[in-house]
């Protein structure tokens, strides 16, 4: 029937069977030549076929093919049992049934070794040769060799009587006898008589007692035409015993075949072994993140967590010195360059010792080894297959004795794995026979150096004899060098868990010790509580035009709590005055002493939010816990600032702007205020109810955070449009949290709206605060500051604060007098200062342009008094005042540069 088979009398057959063809495309056909009713598309189909894409989501065929890889790799492939044919049933075949034969072969079969031995069997019985063998190529490029795979292989030998494990193969150097020249030239070789040719090793015959006559030796090439294998076929059983040339013809055709097999098994088995070995690594990696609270703890998990993968009879782990140091010195990165230059900076002024300087030295004293004596193991792990997985920890005088301790030195000195066997052990060791003190004997290791994140050596690995018998090869080596990396990260991971459980309990004590410093103590308290409160009116407290100069510091802290009290909220809230003294001083005492942004700045700015709410009459739109959180946020809106503004902050990457990505400083003034809210004694809302307490802490954060002028500007044009609507009520959650926000700016920049003899000495000491932080960034930044913070352009300072009022203050000065009319004096405030910045900035442009006499604007020193000011003097106060600049500002003056002052910044 075959015989008749060609293509015009198949396309003669499908012409006169039309539905036979429609019937085979409906069930075999590809999706793109077959539609969804079963028909076939028509090649002349004028319509344009867009092409399938291939279902993913369903895997049809990826989802058997995973199956059987899932089975095999769990020893489930149930295989199809298949009656082997006999020699009469080969016989008998014809050359195309016999070839299809072995095509289902190679198609069915997984297995390298089954496949293997089934060709061998069938071209020992096609060619009618007593038995055969299969060499496989091993080792690298530069050092191959043949290892006996199958050997002897007969027409009714089993595989497992053929088959050769890595304890009992042969290896066949390349060139070496009749394989090894098969191998190197790739070359047939079919021998009439073994014992004629020299390349024959008789010994074999003489130990089997089996008597070799004829052998056909052909190389197996893979797709390349590279040597992957050998194989050979011994004694023709008929004849005269030699093959022929049409044996050498059948031999050739298998080993094609056998060439696609071993190829494609080999890679199936690869991907096996890969996939083992990568379930090992990633529950190895499981492990590394289980345990990471003892590095001792750990090495162990991981050498007991990789026995399946490791397969030796010892494994053993050493650990140097480094890797064992403690302190957080394996910190790395921006992280711990923050936390040693600032942290510990702080932890040791909190202490009043120097941090860690023995630690520094020892850093700086660790030099690389020269010899092996410098290397020096802290702790050692072994591991023994035979003990069940017992793991041993050596002692340190039994480390130093140990012979293969001394090789683990030898890798840390060098740097690079070491694979030796016993010969090569006595070699480069001197004659080390390879017992251990123990008993144990050494004949084969693998060492591989474990490097930490800065590839420095902190410990080695070494495998010992191989639980079959051979040395170790590439793949072992492979496989330690995984293992090796997984556990210098497990020893990173761990270092890093304990310096951060170190760092955090260092940090506690430091905030402990902060927290005291930071705390007012119980005798400023009693002698605060003692005071007498001064009354509000008597002090100026309801006014906009209220002048903090003349108070001491501590007048102002009384006037503080004068301001609660007279605004109920001590009654109301269930305050204790003892908390609310000693909150108030715990407030002023972390203001830093800077030059404006101080508490005295906080003061004037809850003063005028007290001012705002009762002589305003703003009091109306607000209950009483949201009174408490916009005086309680105006008091600590600057908490612990540094004298310089966000910008700055981002620029040298502090690590306040490595905490808040937006409002830096702002975010730091608000959990600054939570923190001495947190503080023993300091809490004022502790009356409150939990619902209470939710609401006021979110009111103080969107409060503090409101001061940032980034937000301002943002929330301004909002705010804008309520007024020109009319809007009166302010009812609605963000209505009224619009309007707290623009109070909250109002406040901060109202010194802009004192009289002009506060206004001109606030304006001074914003000078200089901006004039340091400007000189910082030309020194420290090398960077041209902005104008307003040019000490060069100091001049140009009227100019500037035109431009301030104009931006900033008169926007919203000028809504709130729309709004309320009982505002207005805040307006009028601004207008006038802008009118006396407006005049100088008009003296200091003629001056530039030379339209004024050099005499008429010489500085005026107006060291005026107090009383020339129309304000009360205390002149017996030895308390610090604020500040008062050595430059006055008068019509027809410059400003002549002030004292340098400490660094601080206004917005």
């Amino acid at each position: 029937m075959t015989e008749n088979l060609n293509p015009t009398n198949v396309e003669n057959y499908l012409i006169k069977n039309p539905e036979f063809l429609k019937s085979y495309l409906s069930k075999h056909g590809a999706p793109d030549i077959t539609h969804k009713d079963g028909s076939h598309s028509e090649p002349s189909s004028p319509e344009i076929k867009i092409k399938r894409l291939p279902n993913f989501t369903s895997g049809r065929g990826n989802s058997i093919t995973t199956s059987i890889f899932k089975k095999y790799v769990e020893g489930n492939l149930e295989r199809i049992k298949k009656t082997s044919k006999d020699r009469n049933q080969l016989l008998s075949m014809s050359e195309d049934e016999v070839f299809m034969e072995l095509i289902r072969d190679i198609a069915t079969e997984l297995d390298v070794n089954v496949l293997c031995h089934k060709i061998l069997k069938n071209v020992s019985i096609l060619t009618r040769s007593d038995r055969g063998s299969l060499f496989l190529v091993r080792g690298s490029k530069g050092n191959r060799y043949l290892v006996s795979k199958l050997f002897d292989v007969t027409e009714v030998s089993t595989i497992s009587e053929s088959l050769h494990t890595e304890e009992t193969e042969i290896k066949v150097p390349f060139g070496k006898g009749i394989a090894g020249f098969v191998a190197e030239s790739k070359d047939t070789v079919n021998i009439k008589d073994a014992y004629e040719d020299p390349r024959f090793n008789k010994d074999v015959d003489l130990k089997t007692g089996y008597r070799t006559h004829s052998i056909l030796c052909m190389p197996i090439l893979n797709y390349e035409g590279e040597v992957i294998g050998v194989a050979q076929i011994i004694n023709k059983v008929t004849g005269n015993h030699e093959f022929t040339k049409q044996d050498e013809d059948v031999f050739r055709k298998y080993l094609i075949f056998c060439g696609i097999g071993i190829t494609n098994a080999q890679l199936f088995e690869l991907s096996v072994q890969e996939y083992k070995r990568n379930q090992l690594l990633l529950n190895l990696a499981r492990g590394i993140f289980e345990e990471q609270t003892s590095l001792e703890r750990l090495i162990q998990k991981v050498m007991l967590d990789s026995q399946d993968m490791l397969k030796c009879e010892r494994c053993t782990v050493y650990l140097t010195e480094e890797s064992m140091s403690k302190g957080g010195k394996n910190l790395t990165g921006m992280f711990a360059k923050i936390l040693k230059k600032q942290f510990y900076k702080l932890l040791a002024l909190a202490v009043h010792q120097d941090p860690h300087p023995e630690e520094d030295s020892n850093v700086q004293a660790k030099a690389k080894p020269t010899s092996t004596k410098d290397v020096l193991f802290s702790m050692a792990f072994d591991l023994y297959a035979k003990d069940g997985g017992n793991i041993r920890v050596p002692s340190a005088a039994e480390v130093a004795k140990s012979r293969n301790a001394e090789i683990a030195r030898h890798v840390v000195l060098k740097g690079t794995p070491l694979n030796v066997s016993e010969i090569q052990i006595d070699a480069m060791f001197g004659k080390i026979r390879g017992f251990e003190d123990d008993g144990f004997k050494t004949k084969n290791m693998l060492c591989m150096p474990i490097f930490n994140n800065e590839k420095k050596i902190i410990g080695v690995t070494l495998l010992v004899n191989k639980l079959n018998g051979v040395p170790f090869n590439e793949n072992d080596a492979n496989i330690i060098e995984a293992f090796s990396i997984f556990t210098g990260l497990g020893i990173h991971n761990c270092q890093m868990y304990e310096n951060a459980c170190r760092l955090m309990a260092k940090q506690t004590v430091a905030l402990e010790v902060l927290s005291y410093h930071a705390t007012a103590q119980q005798e400023e308290t009693d002698k605060l509580m003692a005071s007498e409160f001064p009354p509000g009116k008597d002090i100026g407290l309801y006014t906009f035009e209220f002048n903090d100069i003349p108070l001491d510091e501590l007048e102002t802290v009384k006037c503080t709590i004068t301001m609660f009290q007279e605004a109920n909220l001590l009654a109301e809230f269930k305050i204790p005055l003892e908390v609310m003294c000693r909150w108030t001083l715990s407030v002023k005492k972390n203001y830093r002493p800077v030059t404006y942004h101080n508490w005295r700045h906080a003061f004037n700015v809850t003063q005028t939010m007290f001012t705002i709410l009762y002589t305003g009459g703003l009091i109306k739109k607000f209950e009483g816990l949201e009174v408490l959180g916009l005086l309680v946020a105006c008091l600590c809106h600057d908490l612990d600032h540094r004298g310089t503004n966000n910008a700055f902050q981002v620029k040298v990457a502090s690590p306040l702007a490595m905490l808040y990505s937006t409002s830096v400083m702002e975010h730091h003034h608000f959990d600054h205020c939570i923190m001495i809210l947190n503080s023993e004694g300091n809490n004022i809302f502790q009356s409150l109810s939990p619902a209470q307490y939710r609401n006021i802490i979110k009111m103080l954060e969107h409060a503090i955070l409101s001061t940032d002028l980034a937000l301002y500007f943002k929330k301004r044009g909002d705010f804008q449009k309520l007024v020109q609507e009319g809007e009166t009520e302010y009812i609605e959650p963000y209505k009224k949290d619009l309007l707290k926000a623009m109070m909250m700016t109002a406040c901060d920049v109202a010194a802009i709206t004192k009289p002009w003899e506060i206004q001109e000495k606030v304006a001074q000491l914003v000078a200089n605060e901006f004039f340091e932080q400007g000189d910082k960034e030309r020194t420290e930044l090398g960077e041209t500051p902005m104008a307003m913070m040019d000490r060069e352009k100091k001049d140009e300072l009227p100019k500037m604060q035109v431009g301030f009022i104009d931006a900033i203050c008169l926007p919203i000065y000028k809504m709130f007098a729309e709004m309320n009319q009982s505002l207005r004096p805040l307006y009028d405030g601004v207008m006038d200062n802008k009118k006396h910045w407006q005049e100088l900035a008009e003296v200091h442009e003629r001056k530039t342009t030379g339209k004024i006499n050099d005499e008429d604007s010489e500085p005026v020193q107006r060291n005026r008094s107090p009383e020339q000011n129309g304000l009360p003097q205390k002149s017996d106060s030895k308390e610090h005042k604020r500040k008062e600049p050595e430059v006055q500002f008068e019509k027809k003056v410059k400003i002549v540069e002030p004292k340098k002052t400490k660094v601080c910044v206004l917005l």
